[in-house]
Formats: structure tokens, sequence, C-alpha cells
């Protein structure tokens, strides 16, 4: 069986311990590879790694990691079936939307960043004749990139990118649930020729490698994307030693659908807005308020679009809904489900385990599911799900809807759908989120800030805001009288 290996100071290794965790295929419920059981010995050689490498890349030119960064894309290019293969059987989604978005985007955040980096620069102030002002960015030193399992190769360049370009060295920890996307940009790195101890990626579980990586004195910075109460204990830890921190965590995110809606594209997108990734994904809009006049239609062509959703071996190019990521994420996500029975809810579509036969008669599969008639301030209303479990709820007014939209606690991502440009731009303004789309879904400018607001994050990560994150601030004053 396939052993997943740390990459430390330039080089694959085994956890000093000798311990493995299962990694098992979602979509078949099938342990098929080990992935390092790491510790605190592990995450110590990482840190002394780039700490020792530092020094060098730090003064490397930034053609030169530049260069790195594009040589690393193109590897991605070229292994962009294998990458895609390996994401679909570590996190059971459909090789549709790894091969189409993840492995694309993972490409992409290499490029970006590199690009930006040419055009990143300090600024200069000059106060009448008295002094001249200049603002620099050097690199902090060595951060600790944490990403999630949702987005797994995605996610984690899009911390690692910015981070290596701006001239930091990074250890990284990806998800012990997936892996094997990360297992691959290790053996990219080392391809590539990236100097050793740049990129460090210890696999491993959270208060084995994140905590003590996190709370290592010689990191400087921390970018996290995860749960919100992992985002709050990494908060709390680390709040004495002042470093510079990024927290990207949960979301409740709504989709408010107006009657003068552009019909057949608000509920398309709406389809793919709930049950994209199979809902884990941190901007689906899993709350979806309906204005009354439009309500029954509009549920009606809902439904009928949720049921059309193909379900079933991740790897088959027609397949639209695999696997949810774990047992036990099958398990929470079918608590709600039954929490909203409790509630008197209808169910009105899913709600089920999705039976799949042969091979993947153990998968971790649950049925796309819609359920009206709970109050905005059910539990199914207010906590994050993270799975392909959507909500229908009628309003009669915009007031209404505000008050239902920001009851809860996150404040990451909304659509509106109207055709009504004035009050498209008045409800984007009132709702308490670091995102808002008008009648359209994901679509977002890479230099645009990305983050959200309340309980779903602290800083702003993409564009600049990314590279100055990851950068020492300096501001000088030179005299001139």
């Amino acid at each position: 069986m396939k052993k997943i290996l740390n990459y430390i100071n330039g080089e694959l290794k085994e956890p000093k311990n000798k311990k493995f965790l299962d990694n098992v295929n979602p979509a078949t419920g099938q342990v098929y590879s080990l992935v390092p059981d790491s510790s605190e010995a592990d995450v110590s050689e990482a840190v002394a790694a780039a700490e020792q490498a530092f020094p060098a890349w730090s003064q490397t030119s930034v053609e030169t990691r530049v260069r790195f960064m594009r040589k690393i894309a193109d590897k991605i290019q070229e292994k962009h079936d294998a990458l895609t293969l390996a994401e679909s059987i570590d996190s059971g989604k459909p090789v549709s939307v790894s091969g189409t978005v993840d492995i694309p985007r993972s490409k992409t955040n290499f490029e970006f960043f590199a690009d930006a980096m040419t055009q990143f620069h300090g600024e200069t102030f000059q106060t009448d004749t008295r002094a001249l002002n200049y603002v620099t960015y050097s690199p902090l030193g060595v951060v600790a990139c944490i990403s999630p399992w949702n987005l797994p190769l995605y996610l984690f360049t899009w911390k690692i990118a910015p981070a290596l370009v701006a001239g930091n060295t990074v250890v990284a920890k990806p998800s012990e649930l997936t892996p094997m996307t990360a297992f691959l940009l290790s053996e990219i790195a080392i391809e590539v020729g990236l100097p050793k101890g740049v990129l460090n990626i210890i696999h491993g579980r959270g208060p084995e490698v994140g905590a003590p990586m996190v709370n290592h004195p010689s990191i400087k910075a921390v970018s996290f994307t995860g749960s919100t109460a992992t985002g709050r204990h990494i908060a709390q830890s680390i709040a004495g030693s002042f470093k510079k921190i990024s927290l990207e965590m949960g979301g409740k995110n709504a989709n408010i659908v107006f009657a003068d809606c552009d019909f057949n594209k608000a509920v398309e997108t709406t389809v793919r807005s709930s049950f994209s990734n199979q809902g884990q994904i941190c901007l689906c809009g899993s709350r979806i308020f309906v204005e009354k006049s439009i309500y029954e239609k509009f549920k009606a062509a809902l439904v009928e679009k949720t049921l059309q959703l193909k379900q079933g071996d991740p790897l088959k190019p027609e397949t639209q809904q695999g696997a949810v990521v774990s047992k036990d994420h099958q398990d929470k996500v079918f608590s709600y489900i039954e929490h909203a029975k409790g509630e008197k809810a209808t169910i009105l579509c899913g709600g089920k385990k999705a039976e799949m036969g042969g091979e993947f008669a153990g998968g971790y599969y649950i049925q796309p599911t819609l359920i009206e008639g709970l109050s905005y301030q059910s539990k199914v209303n207010q906590e994050e799900i993270f799975g392909p479990v959507a909500t229908l709820t009628p309003f009669e007014s915009e007031d209404e809807v505000l008050k239902m939209v920001n009851s809860t606690k996150y404040g990451l991502a909304a659509s509106v759908w109207t055709q009504d440009l004035k009050r498209g731009h008045r409800i984007a303004q009132k709702i308490e989120s670091g995102i808002v789309w008008v009648n359209t879904w994901m679509l977002r400018d890479l230099r645009t800030p990305f983050g959200g607001v309340k309980e779903s994050g602290v800083g702003r990560e993409g564009g600049k805001h990314a590279l100055e994150f990851m950068s020492e601030v300096k501001n000088i004053c030179i005299g001139m009288e």
C-alpha cells in the first residue's frame, strides 16, 4: 500500500515516530494509502530547515523566485490528469470538478502570484521639501500555512504561493483527510529543484502537528483556513506572541432571490451554489430565501433540477455529485437532517443516504437535500453543516429578508438575484458579509480581497493583500532640511 511521506529540507521522509494513519477513499469507504501521523519532532525539524533556508531564499532575486513559481505551475499542468485522479479519490468529489476547477486553479495560483510579485512594490511620499518617506516590504521569515480538506490543492497553493514568492520559507500542513495532492506537490518541488528547506510539508492531525506548528516561536505568521472552532483556538493560543494571523473560517451563506430575477439563471445557479462539491465549499449558499410571490414556482423548479443531479462514481466524467469526505462528516450532516425532521420541517427531496452498488456500497454518499418549513433561527439555519443540504424560506420584504440573512454569527458570502440594479447595490451594502455576488456566484477577480466578517474570518487574502500579509512593512523617513 502506498505511503505518503513528509517533505522536509528537500527530502521525502517518514515521520520520526514511524506512525501512519489510514487514508480512506470516501467513495468506497476503503483504505487506499497511508498518511504520516506526524508529531512535534517532525515540525521542529521542518521549522529548523525553513529557518536555515530563509536567509538565502529571502535574498534570492524576485526574478528567480518568480521563475520557480512558474516551473511549479508548468509541472501542475503537466501532471493535471494524475492530480485530478488523486484529488477525486482522496476527497470523493467528481473528476468533473477536480479537473476543471481545483487543479487548474492550483496552477493559476502560482502563475497569479508570480505575476503579482513583479508588480508589488513600496510607495513614496514627499512631505513638502522637509522629508521623503518611503515604505518597504521585506520577507517575514518562516510562515505556517494550514489548509482544509474540501479544496485540498486549490487552497493549499493559495497560501503557499504568495508566501514563497514574497521570499518567505514555509512549513505547511494539509488536511490529514485529503493529503495526496500535497504529497504530489512535494514531488513537484523536488523535480523543479526548489532549494532545500524553502517549502516543507508535514502531514498529520491538528493537535499533533498544527498546534506545535502555529505555536513554534520561530513561526512569524499563520495562514489558516478551516473551521471557526479551530480558528478561534489558534487565535487564542498565539494571541500573546503577536504573530501575524489570517483566518478564513466558517460560513452560513445566504442566497436571496427576488421576484424580478432572471428566473432560469437563478434556479440553475442556485442548484450549483447549493450542491457543488457536495455542498462542501465555504462559499456555498445553503440558506435560500425566495420572495413569496414566486416561492412556489421557484421551489418546484429547484426541486426538479436538484433531482436531476447525477450521483455516483466520482471518477466518471458524467458524475455531478460524489461522496462527502468521511464517515464522521456524513454522520454530522445526517444529524442536521434528523434535527430538521424533529422540528416538523418538510424534506422536499433527498434527506437519505444515496444507495450505491458494488464497490461504492460502503461510500459516504448523501442525496442532495432541500428542506422547507424551518424558522430562520433554527439550528439548521444557524450552524454550518457543510454538506449537500439547503433550506428554503419565503420572504415578503427587504427588511424581513435582511433580518433573517444577518441573523447568523457568520458573514462570509451571499448572493442576490434581482434585475433592479438599485436594489442589488442597496441589499449588497446591508448584508453583513465579506463577499456579495449579484446575479452570479463564484465569479471573483483574484486581485480582490477575500475573507469574511464576524466569525467567518480575520484578515484578507488575494492579490496584494496576500503579499502584504506575507511581508514585513517598514516606513523610512529621510529628512531633507
